[in-house]
């Protein structure tokens, strides 16, 4: 038995959302500064720049984390490689290698509390089943899921996309029919942009999306019909989702597109 005290019960943490076997929590205040750096804490907290925590109860599910992603573990927690042989240890590190994810991802089972490193990156839940059971993540937003959920690198339809798209030719790629996800973003939830296509099209300038349906097609393609005409537009080369499924777009996230 165990008696946790002062973590979210303290006045200074919230609960700011829930799915499956996760919680996050948000420290609404910086408490640990110094002279030289309570002014910066200050100003972080009032343009919501805040330490967050992922809690996963296990009782609930078992876990895939990022490598390195765990801080501490309390009660019946047990911790595995998650390689269930040799063919899939060399399935993983091939997928890996070319998703930039982490080869080995451990998988954590029991009963008891893992908590997540804090991050002041925004963490988002995602249900894979309000994604028809496929989702295809930008590279890097991956920290934890569902250890029922599969994971597989999705190959771009055509070559042009890594060297045009902004982007590498795979993506990792989650599916399963039920399950939690967890996504580490630069861009809040409440500044998302989902969209839902109906056997249709979008079109972005950039990797604004972060999340998209494997059901989708994915291409980088000219903005124009012809090379006149998308250097007319100004435009050039676009990321173009086709299909039936949902895109996850970040409109104003920053860095390089």
């Amino acid at each position: 038995m165990y008696k946790v005290s002062n973590f979210t019960d303290n006045d200074d943490v919230r609960i700011i959302d829930g799915l499956g076997p996760f919680s996050v929590v948000e420290y609404l205040r910086d408490l640990s500064v110094t002279p030289a750096t309570a002014e910066a804490a200050f100003f972080c907290n009032k343009m919501n720049v805040r330490k967050r925590q992922v809690i996963c109860d296990l009782s609930k599910a078992n876990i895939t984390l990022q490598a390195g992603a765990m801080q501490w573990m309390l009660g019946n927690v047990n911790a595995t490689t998650g390689v269930k042989g040799v063919g899939d240890l060399f399935g993983k590190a091939l997928r890996g290698s070319v998703t930039g994810e982490s080869a080995i991802k451990p998988e954590y089972t029991g009963d008891g509390i893992l908590v997540l490193e804090p991050t002041y990156k925004h963490l988002i839940l995602l249900d894979i089943a309000e994604w028809n059971g496929s989702v295809v993540l930008d590279d890097g937003l991956f920290l934890a899921c569902d250890s029922k959920l599969k994971h597989k690198a999705v190959m771009r339809s055509n070559f042009s996309s890594a060297v045009a798209g902004g982007e590498g030719l795979f993506n990792l790629g989650i599916v399963g029919n039920s399950g939690a996800i967890c996504l580490e973003s630069d861009v809040p939830k409440e500044e998302l942009v989902t969209i839902e296509l109906s056997d249709d099209v979008i079109k972005i300038d950039g990797n604004y999306a972060i999340a998209w349906s494997g059901s989708l097609n994915f291409t980088v393609e000219r903005s124009g019909k012809s090379l006149i005409g998308s250097a007319a537009s100004g435009e050039g080369l676009v990321n173009v989702y086709r299909g039936t499924g949902k895109v996850m777009m970040a409109p104003v996230r920053n860095g390089p597109i």
